[in-house]
């Protein structure tokens, strides 16, 4: 291979990881800020609650848009628009509630829809042009560019905690400006580089065709599981560690999210290097997380929570980008379709599961006999509340566990 050639496909990669760096700052924007916007703008907790849930609607929607009609674009031009959403998104986000206070949430939901919409194309079309390039391991560069998102959102709180700590929250709006810097980088390094091209269904009868196969599901419901139990964690360990083990909110932030991510990027990072054989990389890892949900739930010691938490990001660090290299594998005639669907399934999983955690606590705690159980156990409604909720989350990873077996024992 040619030198020029060499570089062009570094080039393209930086892209891809750029990319990515863009989805974990416009994924986790908004919930870092939320103390901030009410306190600024009044906004209440449930309008907060819903920039998280357009962000998922918005997501999932590209998902199963180009799930079905992937033909109907060329990918080579929406690869190349995909930065352009986020900066279109992140310069309204910050700007319009700086120019109008009083309309501050409506400029927050179109920035927000804008910017999710590009992250949407993101989970669909990187991990395809990725596994479209020439590698001698095409697993490990898929688990280098998921490793990519998870210390992106690691950088990013500890640079959220320090820009907010020093200007303040007032200047919130030039701490977006400034990760709109990430999607610039992108769009330089994309202007540079040739799109591979990427196998698409011929026609909707194409898709339909694809849909029929029962394996095809089967790899739906596993990422579903996986990206259930490591979302699950990863938006409630702060609650967790706060509410469950009273450890203070601005560490609860700071170890609960940070650590996490830390340790889901450490696995990922780890399979990059040395990885083989997914199947029982996802086995082992989805029993490893029931045991990080069963070891928080039950446990009383701070350290002891705080390493459940950490850990199962560590488990749960491939059940997302394992399951694109199965499905791949399994079908690559599928070609973005089989991604497209691939990132419904696992954002569908990441937004359900968290949702059952929070009614599961909610409901603990506003029941007279849940709270009389609580107290007569020592604990505060709202611990037992987490502790049952984490109960909750950890059925997710149990349900895969029979899953990610019998595609271990098929693949042997």
């Amino acid at each position: 291979m040619k030198t020029k050639e060499i570089n062009q496909i570094k080039r393209l990669k930086y892209a891809c990881y750029t990319s990515n760096l863009s989805l974990a700052i416009v994924a986790n924007l908004s919930p870092l800020l939320f103390l901030t916007f009410r306190s600024l703008y009044g906004i209440s907790y449930t309008l907060l609650g819903l920039l998280v849930l357009i962000n998922f609607v918005t997501q999932l929607t590209v998902d199963l848009i180009f799930s079905f009609f992937s033909y109907k674009f060329q990918i080579s031009k929406t690869v190349r628009c995909m930065p352009l959403f986020t900066v279109t998104g992140l310069v309204i986000y910050a700007l319009w509630p700086f120019f109008s206070p009083g309309t501050a949430y409506i400029g927050l939901v179109i920035g927000t829809v804008i910017f999710s919409a590009g992250a949407g194309l993101v989970e669909v079309l990187i991990s395809p042009v990725i596994s479209s390039l020439p590698a001698k391991d095409p697993d490990r560069e898929m688990s280098k560019l998921h490793s990519v998102y998870a210390w992106g959102v690691v950088a990013m709180i500890i640079i959220s905690t320090l820009f907010l700590q020093l200007k303040g929250a007032g200047h919130w709006h030039w701490l977006a400006l400034l990760f709109m810097l990430v999607p610039l980088v992108s769009i330089c390094l994309f202007a540079g580089t040739q799109i591979p091209q990427m196998e698409t269904p011929k026609k909707i009868s194409g898709t339909l065709h694809l849909l029929k196969n029962k394996g095809i599901w089967l790899c739906v419901a596993a990422i579903f599981l996986g990206g259930a139990a490591e979302c699950n964690m990863a938006q409630w360990s702060s609650g967790y560690l706060e509410q469950a083990l009273q450890i203070p909110k601005v560490w609860g932030d700071v170890f609960g999210v940070a650590l996490f991510s830390a340790m889901l990027g450490l696995g990922r990072t780890l399979y990059a290097k040395i990885g083989k054989n997914i199947e029982r990389v996802l086995f082992f890892g989805a029993v490893g997380a029931v045991v990080c949900y069963l070891t928080a739930a039950v446990t009383d010691n701070a350290v002891a929570g705080l390493a459940a938490c950490a850990f199962t990001g560590f488990c749960t660090s491939m059940l997302w980008p394992g399951n694109l290299i199965v499905a791949s594998e399994r079908f690559p005639t599928g070609g973005v379709f089989i991604y497209a669907l691939m990132a419904a399934g696992g954002d569908l999983g990441a937004s359900v599961a968290p949702q059952m955690v929070g009614i599961v606590a909610d409901t603990v705690v506003g029941s007279r006999v849940a709270s009389e159980a609580a107290l007569s156990m020592g604990l505060l409604p709202e611990q037992l509340g987490m502790k049952l909720g984490l109960l909750t989350g950890m059925l997710f990873p149990l349900a895969a566990i029979p899953v990610f077996f019998w595609m271990w024992r098929k693949k042997k």
